[in-house]
């Protein structure tokens, strides 16, 4: 497990973890589609121009362009090099909880799912409800349109079942029950 804090300066916080995850998000759809290097995809994600002409409003609507102050960017590192490297062990923690070979499933909810997974087995620092809330707020963004149940009912079915996760979770347990 994996916990190394973000060094990004001042004001770094949920919102800039959040865009990490969808620029994450985005490098990894990019990276499952195309098998390019993830070091390029990395560098053609952060190694943007600040001054450079942006999209007007609506032009790209899908595409972020973050300020780097507004991006935790060893969050982003973390998510885009953690999920290939363990690969094999999270397609193998997903498959049970599939209703369906994972190959089968949409490009953009394999790589979210398998986003979250990592994030929920990797980073204990996130609070598992974070990790599925946000999985399920990308898919509502980019995914189909009732992808963001099936996210949600995978990766809390695999929350449940990580015993990394079992004293977090039963702890939100018993508060529910006060």
């Amino acid at each position: 497990m994996s916990t190394p804090q973000s060094q990004n300066g001042p004001g770094q916080g949920r919102r800039a973890r959040a865009r990490a995850r969808e620029l994450a998000l985005l490098a990894l759809y990019q990276w499952q589609m195309t098998g390019q290097d993830l070091g390029a995809i990395e560098a053609q994600h952060l190694d943007f121009d600040p001054d450079e002409p942006q999209p007007e409003a609506g032009e790209d609507e899908h595409y972020p362009h973050y300020p780097h102050e507004q991006l935790d960017r060893a969050y982003f590192r973390a998510l885009l090099h953690g999920v290939p490297a363990r690969l094999n062990d999270l397609d193998q923690s997903l498959e049970p909880l599939l209703d369906r070979p994972l190959r089968t499933l949409d490009p953009l909810e394999k790589a979210l799912l398998r986003l979250g997974a990592w994030e929920l087995s990797e980073r204990i620092d996130t609070p598992w409800r974070v990790v599925i809330n946000e999985s399920v707020n990308l898919a509502k963004r980019f995914g189909a349109e009732q992808s963001h149940r099936y996210i949600n009912g995978v990766l809390d079915k695999l929350a449940r079942g990580l015993p990394l996760r079992s004293t977090e979770i039963e702890a939100d347990r018993k508060k529910r029950e006060r």
